[in-house]
């Protein structure tokens, strides 16, 4: 009979804070972003255009921040503080909610901790909860984003 699976991360580290950083939102980068994911709108390209929509400026796709938040120094950062191997790891969940529009030429700051983390399956599964505030550089609170990473234990 084999012995059951027992959590191996440290739920201690749930409230934990992860590096806070800032990420400009580049013109360039934006469009590259659109293109990559198949978006047509010239919103997303042409000030003329976002401007003619009601935008005040060429504003962020919804899925970009998590591009940005990729950004961060060490993007490895919650994996290394509880010591997890990458090769267990799986993308479990991405949640976004907005609180107001980012636009091109906005610095936003990504203020990350851990919120949660639980095991299922006796163990065989891990869960750990990210979330992230993220303000633009007039301290406007622009969305909420969590993130789960699915850790395999044998």
């Amino acid at each position: 009979m084999s012995s059951p699976c027992i959590a191996m991360i440290d739920t201690t580290f749930i409230g934990a804070a992860l590096p806070v950083f800032s990420a400009d939102v580049d013109a360039g980068r934006l469009r590259f972003f659109a293109k990559a994911i198949g978006q047509q709108d010239p919103i997303y390209r042409d000030e003329a255009a976002a401007q003619a929509a009601g935008f005040a400026g060429i504003p962020v796709p919804p899925t970009f921040l998590f591009c940005l938040e990729m950004e961060s120094p060490n993007p490895a950062a919650l994996r290394e503080m509880l010591n997890i191997d990458i090769g267990r790891v799986l993308h479990g969940e991405q949640q976004f909610v907005y609180h107001a529009q980012a636009y091109v030429g906005d610095r936003l700051t990504f203020t990350p901790h851990i919120a949660d983390i639980y095991a299922k399956k006796g163990g065989a599964l891990e869960f750990v909860v990210r979330e992230t505030q993220v303000t633009n550089q007039h301290g406007v609170r622009v969305a909420a984003l969590r993130c789960v990473t699915v850790v395999r234990n044998d």
